[in-house]
């Protein structure tokens, strides 16, 4: 299995187009050893060449650009991209479904019901691209349930529910409900092979727990090293927890959660642009390097 990563930064990017903070002001002077880093999102593979898409970000084009794997290869308007997985519904996880319009076929898209409806109300991307190129949607499971994708047979999917947020558009924003964030298992069916992709984790649940133990290799949430960040960056008093991220540092954060996994490969996404693990000399990503956790950036290759 092949996992490419299309972009690994927060809503907003690396740095943010208008933030003056500590690290975006930092590289745009050259000052800081790190990388600016797209909006996230992932790509997947058994075979280097058909690609099941993680999120569709605003960065779509440039990321997609930047991947010459999933370039068009037959004929005058091709894809490698086969499917769309949405884990949910924020702004900065499928806006690129705009940018992909173009299609000649409809996009293949697999979301929970809550997804759909709230990319059919809220923010009608849906609609909108029935003007265009159509959707195909697919319901995903909410209980671990796996399914496939027939262009794609090598792979099974499983997703669950995760405790999340709605995006502020939402209709039931302050009315959370079972699919408004999810979390897959990506399996290999020849290899055996297992990924974990959770940009969104604002609990750990116990089936959370169970799939982080039994896959190769994570990619989660690494949006906040603490719960107060924002605060600290003197940018606004939501805490991490309140905005549905878990932070890395503290008695019960990330870092503690993935010491009990031992026997996967660990890297952190969806990362905020005040977030210091950026900084690659900072003795928060030496803590990091300590527990044995990457820190994922655009153009991430991962042979499973």
């Amino acid at each position: 299995m092949k996992v490419r990563v299309l972009g690994a930064g927060a809503g907003g990017g690396f740095p943010q187009w208008n933030c003056n903070c500590h690290n975006c002001s930092r590289l745009r002077r050259g000052e800081v050893k790190t990388r600016s880093r797209t909006q996230s999102s992932i790509a997947v593979s058994s075979d280097n060449e058909n690609w099941v898409l993680f999120n569709a970000s605003p960065d779509i084009r440039t990321q997609l650009e930047a991947f010459p794997a999933i370039h068009p290869r037959h004929g005058i308007r091709d894809s490698g991209i086969k499917a769309i997985i949405l884990i949910d519904s924020q702004i900065d996880h499928t806006t690129g479904l705009l940018m992909l319009r173009e299609s000649t076929r409809p996009l293949e898209i697999y979301c929970s019901e809550m997804v759909k409806q709230d990319l059919s109300t809220g923010f009608p991307v849906f609609k909108m691209l029935e003007h265009y190129c159509g959707v195909n949607h697919h319901a995903t499971p909410l209980d671990g349930s796996a399914f496939t994708i027939p262009e794609i047979p090598d792979l099974k999917f499983h997703t669950h529910s995760l405790k999340s947020k709605a995006p502020p558009y939402s209709p039931h924003r302050h009315d959370p409900h079972e699919g408004d964030n999810i979390g897959v298992i990506v399996e290999q069916i020849s290899s055996g092979k297992k990924l974990y992709y959770a940009p969104g984790l604002g609990e750990i649940e116990p089936h959370v727990s169970e799939a982080m133990r039994q896959v190769d290799c994570l990619l989660v949430d690494g949006t906040f090293w603490q719960e107060d960040e924002m605060g600290r960056a003197g940018i606004c008093d939501k805490l991490a927890r309140d905005m549905g991220h878990l932070p890395q540092s503290g008695p019960d954060g990330m870092i503690e959660v993935l010491k009990n996994v031992s026997r996967a490969r660990k890297f952190l996404i969806h990362i905020n642009n005040t977030n210091p693990i950026l900084d690659e000399d900072s003795p928060e990503r030496k803590a990091l390097t300590a527990a044995g956790i990457d820190v994922a950036h655009d153009g991430l290759e991962i042979d499973l």
